[in-house]
């Protein structure tokens, strides 16, 4: 109970934090619909419906993942900057504890740029978003933030010792929603595409979505979500432990 205080506190003290950050706040209001525009645009012009659907789905959910890529992997580096680095990891609670909230925190915000996609491209193009599943899209989303917001927590422990983090997790913004199938279906990806895609949580996810919205089967895509994301809390943990055995022993943790 003392944990889940700890993340939800903590969850809360970062979505306040990233909500009053001029950059954060930017990044979450117009590159959503930057995206969301150029997609629509594109795929307009092949006058099918579906594909239009395809589209605004996608750039619903690469909003979700634009927050949490850019955020995590500068989360890290923020804490440097702020001088409060030192007193997280020697607080009693494990340091993972305290980098859960984070991730969680940078998906958070997606919702925000989820809903403003679709509500972008209904009210400017006139796309009729279906909801065949509702009960089922309502797990879908959670299931995605969720399992989003272990891949940026992930994230912000493996790029713990790089100086230039925030570059680095703005870096995997695209390849990852290239590969996972946010405007481009796998099938026109080369063949090694695929595998890699399996193993990222927004692929189950944008999965989830689109099967719950156009009245598919969601659910075996909800449960992947759900497994990618208790794998990279559980690599995450072990990372952590490892990441601050190597700053203690070479004094490194603030890269100075």
């Amino acid at each position: 109970m003392n944990a889940l205080r700890l993340i939800g506190v903590g969850w809360l003290f970062q979505f306040k934090q990233l909500s009053r950050s001029a950059f954060d706040s930017f990044l979450a209001v117009l590159w959503p619909l930057f995206f969301a525009t150029i997609a629509f645009f594109m795929f307009r012009q092949g006058g099918d419906p579906d594909s239009l659907i395809y589209a605004g789905l996608g750039a619903a959910v690469m909003g979700i993942w634009t927050a949490t890529s850019v955020a995590a992997g500068s989360a890290l580096q923020r804490e440097r900057w702020y001088g409060t680095l030192e007193i997280l990891v020697a607080a009693p609670a494990h340091f993972s504890l305290i980098l859960i909230p984070i991730g969680l925190a940078t998906a958070s915000i997606g919702v925000y740029c989820m809903v403003t996609t679709l509500l972008w491209g209904r009210v400017l193009f006139g796309i009729d978003f279906p909801v065949e599943e509702p009960l089922a899209l309502a797990v879908a989303i959670p299931a995605t933030l969720l399992s989003i917001g272990a891949l940026g927590f992930l994230i912000a422990v493996a790029f713990a010792r790089y100086r230039y983090s925030w570059a680095l997790g703005s870096m995997m913004e695209y390849p990852i929603w290239l590969i996972c199938g946010f405007l481009v279906p796998l099938t026109l990806l080369p063949d090694w595409v695929p595998p890699i895609s399996w193993s990222l949580a927004p692929t189950w996810g944008m999965n989830a979505i689109r099967e719950a919205s156009t009245g598919g089967t969601p659910l075996p895509d909800i449960a992947m979500c759900f497994a990618l994301g208790a794998a990279y809390v559980t690599i995450g943990v072990l990372l952590t432990n490892s990441v601050l055995r190597a700053a203690r022993a070479n004094a490194s943790l603030s890269l100075t």
